[in-house]
């Protein structure tokens, strides 16, 4: 049985998505249907009482009283795609990091595109935090959500960009 809840928040509506193992989704409404995993099903409920905590943790994190997500993660992907989500929860809030960092930071120093098509395909936006990975230069790169919500989350953190 899955979960689901819509919950609006400061940059739109999003879909949370989990079972009994934890949270295996966090995407922005427009994104659902680019999810392959991620279509609703005949056994899919609404179900609030289910991510009581996760909203309770996104509203701190908005209101910026959160820094660290606390939560029950169970994400599925590749061992290579989990290595790299793991990464991404160790930028710390208000930081960045490039694909060559985390590559790096994963043993694998030339696998940097790897990292971003990884990062790319990062099924629990924001509690993962995706969108603390800029371009080497500095600059703002590709973002499931659009570049103006990475922006928002990203001077939510206290990041100039």
């Amino acid at each position: 049985m899955f979960f689901t809840l819509m919950e609006d928040t400061l940059i739109g509506r999003l879909l949370l998505a989990g079972d009994e193992q934890g949270l295996r989704f966090l995407l922005f409404d427009h994104q659902n249907s680019r999810q392959r995993h991620c279509v609703p099903g005949a056994d899919w409920e609404q179900n609030d009482a289910h991510f009581r905590e996760t909203t309770k943790q996104l509203k701190a994190y908005f209101s910026g009283d959160l820094k660290k997500f606390d939560l029950p993660l169970a994400a599925e992907g590749t061992d290579f795609q989990c290595r790299v989500w793991q990464a991404l929860m160790d930028v710390p809030y208000g930081e960045t990091a490039s694909y060559g960092a985390i590559a790096k930071a994963l043993g694998q120093p030339t696998a940097s595109r790897a990292v971003g098509m990884a990062n790319g395909r990062n099924p629990i936006s924001i509690i993962v935090p995706c969108h603390r990975v800029i371009g080497v230069s500095g600059k703002l790169v590709g973002y499931g959500g659009g570049l103006n919500r990475k922006l928002t989350l990203l001077q939510l953190e206290g990041i100039a960009v």
